[in-house]
């Protein structure tokens, strides 16, 4: 599955969930939500997943989880927020680099209309040496 599929499957996903259980509920629930989606559209994913930082070869646990891994490919993060703010794309977008991704998708359940409350993020590998880790 390429990239485009995956988050097309994820989004189908997200809007199946948001159209059922609508706006206003904790991030939680969303995010218990998705698995039956995932599962359903046979969606490979992991939940919660850890992301470890690497620092001059240590291996630091800083606490940093993924909402979702999908297919090995594709980082999603979930809000329940009243507005997307740029500390939420900053935050995938490390999330993207620590990890080595590539794309990533920021979904807000709290919103009238699913698309209007998600963005697809995709991390340019413009100099291999930043990164701590290999692209994906």
């Amino acid at each position: 599955m390429t990239e485009n599929d995956i988050t097309e499957q994820v989004i189908g996903a997200a809007i199946e969930v948001h159209r059922t259980l609508g706006p206003g509920l904790l991030e939680s629930a969303y995010e218990e939500c998705l698995p039956h989606e995932f599962s359903v559209r046979r969606v490979q994913f992991e939940r919660q997943r850890a992301l470890d930082v690497t620092y001059k070869e240590v291996h630091l646990d800083c606490g940093y989880r993924l909402d979702f891994l999908i297919e090995q490919a594709v980082v999603v993060e979930l809000k329940a927020v009243d507005a997307l703010l740029p500390i939420h794309e900053a935050q995938l977008l490390t999330y993207l680099k620590l990890g080595g991704w590539k794309v990533g998708l920021l979904i807000n359940f709290n919103v009238p209309l699913l698309k209007n409350g998600s963005k697809r993020l995709v991390r340019h590998f413009t100099d291999p040496s930043a990164s701590s880790a290999p692209p994906r």
